[in-house]
């Protein structure tokens, strides 16, 4: 036997004459592919090689948690177009040393011990049998796509060559995550062990007695499976997939069109040639600066996020066990199924037990939707129902260590059910609002310690949309602000941290987003010009239907209880143009969204949704304004919103904006959110696009303050929450 330790990559080889390589990067939690990795491989393939005669197979596994997490992003976003030259060299040396590995003329297993995501997927990809450990919380596949780019170390060419073209694109062009048994029915992973201990004999075993292993395509005679390209079979999935593609996208996002060109072409061209197509399409999205915003926010700020950036230190991490939901409608419903999912207790309260028991019904139904998909089993749905009690009791909340309030969006019955609910529940427990709008400050008043209280505000619906706003409010502890924040990751969603403030960051800019396309609409700019151009900007959805969903009524009465409360301070709300068309459609034309069978769109009972006629007769189509100016309105409003949020202090952490944004509002995500739109954009010429739209279509585009003095030092939006702070607090701003 003989062993070796090398910085990244450990060689045994024992008796039998098989080979272990242990990816174990020092200094590192998970292996990357990165020039440490490359120089490691190349040692090891230098070996394997000279050592031959002596191998009978070769076993790839990790020591870290995780298989291997891929490339290296630091590369990746570092690369601009006068490296683009270097860049594909380095790609193309990593492709031709998986490309020694698979063509050693020995077997070679992956054990996959834990998660291969992207480049470590591809490693995996280049051995001949891949062993995986049944464990549901492992995930594999290439994700790439959405971090802006494509799997470039062999993954499309070779997932197009295992799978075929039709059952490969899903996977590549999605950038799906498999559980093991997923990835086994799709045949990618040949098979599973039930122990660590068992993965390595299983891959052993495979090794000894498969000398001759060797990969399909280079296989004699092997055809890739289904139609190719040329052949006339494959025309229709050809023909509408750009079509299908360009309706999901709106030609925003460059990598799913750059995957799909790479998988067809790859299919027409033998293996070298399709692997050096792949290396120009990666460099090609690497050097873009839409792959930078991307990897920006979905990698770099949303690690911070996930790492605790934005939770006080000092507190131990805090299990919630049993939570308090008032109110069982559609929020209150989805907050108890989401918290019962991840193991707690959940106390589902309403006026009636009627009430409270419609609300778990309604779980059980989306319950049932997960089962009958496959996606959980009926004895998995039983146990989360099961931890959910109905009632109409505030008895029933005793024993609560965390209570969050879920009833309309009106300040007494809030204060009501609160100030009952923190009697019941632990002494030392959580009280929380889901409010959306309304200040947390002001609410904390309805319980007797408001430093235990705070805002989780979760986005509909619940079990869907993975993010909850926590909202500080002016008295809210930083114990109480630790356990908010260890409640949202237990539940498995992303939480960002903001300030109180009426609306407080992405309700504010939300509602800019609704109420500009409402005010295009009654300038007379056609509706459909309106909806048309918001998805064009990467928006999922336009600002005249996402204002039917939420529901026109919601939004008059979101703006009554504005100009009562701003009244009641001696201040008067700023006037909009929208809210004449709100009042409209609601008082007048009982149009109140989709919830009422009536907004902006009309809901035929059998067919889809489309705009109502009648828009064109009561405010017309006759606008003189550009599409670039639509388009440019809807992003723009947005983004001067959320500045204003950073100068008033609401906002803290420029990842907070850039996540919260997208995952919360859906914000174009080739920007990599609302601030770094702004930064990719240019904060000079922002300013002065943005004063030209104020110019031609109002004040609310004027720049702020803190815009124009940034643009002026040549400054960014950078990711440092210390940034944030001292430039708030120069403006003598709490934050």
């Amino acid at each position: 036997m003989t062993s070796e330790t090398n910085a990244a990559i450990r060689y045994h080889r024992d008796a039998d004459g098989i080979v272990t390589l242990t990816m174990d990067m020092p200094g590192q939690s998970a292996n990357v592919m990165n020039a440490e990795y490359h120089a490691a491989m190349g040692a090891v393939l230098a070996r394997l090689e000279a050592e031959r005669d002596t191998v009978r197979g070769v076993i790839l596994t990790s020591a870290k948690k995780t298989f291997f997490a891929g490339g290296d992003l630091n590369l990746l976003v570092a690369v601009d177009p006068g490296g683009a030259a270097e860049f594909a060299a380095f790609i193309d040396d990593i492709k031709a040393q998986l490309r020694r590995l698979e063509t050693l003329g020995r077997p070679v297993v992956a054990a996959l011990g834990g998660s291969a995501l992207g480049g470590g997927w591809e490693i995996a990809l280049a051995c001949h049998r891949r062993v995986c450990l049944d464990d549901d919380s492992i995930r594999l596949g290439l994700p790439e796509v959405t971090l802006g780019l494509l799997p470039g170390a062999g993954g499309v060419v070779r997932t197009v060559r295992l799978l075929g073209l039709e059952q490969a694109l899903p996977l590549l062009m999605e950038g799906k995550r498999l559980r093991p048994r997923q990835a086994l029915a799709a045949g990618l992973v040949h098979e599973l062990a039930a122990t660590p201990e068992e993965l390595l004999a299983r891959a052993r075993d495979w090794a000894l007695a498969n000398p001759e292993a060797r990969q399909p395509w280079d296989t004699p005679g092997y055809r890739i499976p289904g139609p190719k390209p040329t052949d006339p079979a494959a025309y229709p999935m050809l023909a509408a997939a750009p079509a299908v593609l360009y309706r999901k996208t709106h030609g925003t996002l460059p990598a799913p069109e750059k995957i799909l060109a790479a998988a067809v072409e790859s299919a027409l061209v033998d293996f070298d040639t399709a692997q050096r197509i792949e290396t120009r399409y990666l460099t090609e999205l690497a050097t873009g600066q839409v792959a930078k915003n991307m990897i920006g926010t979905f990698w770099f700020q949303m690690n911070e996020i996930k790492a605790g950036a934005s939770r006080p230190a000092g507190f131990a991490p805090y299990r919630t066990r049993r939570v308090g939901v008032l109110g069982a409608g559609m929020m209150g419903a989805g907050i108890a199924q989401v918290s019962a999912a991840a193991g707690l207790e959940v106390v589902l309260k309403d006026v009636s037990a009627e009430a409270a028991a419609a609300g778990k019904q309604r779980i059980a139904a989306l319950l049932g939707e997960r089962v009958a998909a496959g996606w959980m089993t009926p004895e998995q749905r039983d146990q989360v129902l099961d931890r959910i009690t109905p009632t109409a009791s505030d008895a029933d909340l005793a024993g609560c260590d965390l209570v969050i309030e879920a009833v309309f969006e009106d300040r007494a019955l809030k204060e009501k059910v609160l100030a009952a609910a923190e009697a019941a529940a632990l002494p030392d427990a959580v009280i929380s609002s889901n409010t959306s709008t309304l200040p947390i400050t002001g609410l904390a008043g309805a319980v007797p310690e408001p430093e235990r209280f705070i805002g989780l505000h979760f986005f509909s619906p619940v079990h869907k949309m993975p993010l909850v706003e926590i909202i500080r409010g002016a008295r809210t502890g930083d114990a109480t602000l630790a356990r908010a924040f260890d409640y949202v990751c237990q539940i498995g969603k992303t939480p960002i941290v903001v300030n109180d403030g009426r609306g407080f960051f992405t309700s504010r800019v939300f509602g800019a987003y609704a109420t500009e396309g409402i005010a295009m609409l009654a300038e007379g700019v056609h509706p459909a010009l309106i909806e048309n151009e918001a998805r064009k900007a990467g928006m999922p959805v336009g600002p005249l239907a996402v204002s039917d969903e939420v529901t026109l009524s919601l939004m008059w009465k979101i703006r009554q209880q504005t100009v009562a409360d701003l009244a009641a301070e001696g201040r008067s709300v700023p006037d909009h143009p929208a809210y004449a068309v709100i009042d409209l459609m609601v008082n007048e034309l009982g149009r109140t969204g989709r919830a009422g069978g009536a907004g902006f769109y009309e809901y035929p009972e059998h067919g889809r949704k489309y705009l109502w006629p009648e828009l064109l007769t009561w405010f017309g189509a006759d606008a003189d304004v550009p599409p670039a100016d639509v388009r440019d309105r809807l992003l723009f409003v947005q983004a001067l919103e959320t500045v204003r949020c950073v100068a008033e202090g609401v906002l803290t952490a420029t990842r907070d904006a850039n996540v919260g944004s997208v995952l919360g509002l859906g914000f174009a995500p080739w920007t990599g959110g609302v601030l770094q739109f702004v930064n990719q954009y240019g904060l000079a010429e922002f300013v002065a696009r943005a004063e030209y739209l104020a110019k031609r279509y109002g004040d609310r585009f004027t720049p702020p303050a803190l815009l124009r003095e940034k643009a002026a030092r040549g400054e960014r939006f950078l990711n440092r929450a210390h940034q944030l702070r001292v430039e708030c607090a120069c403006r003598h701003i709490r934050v």
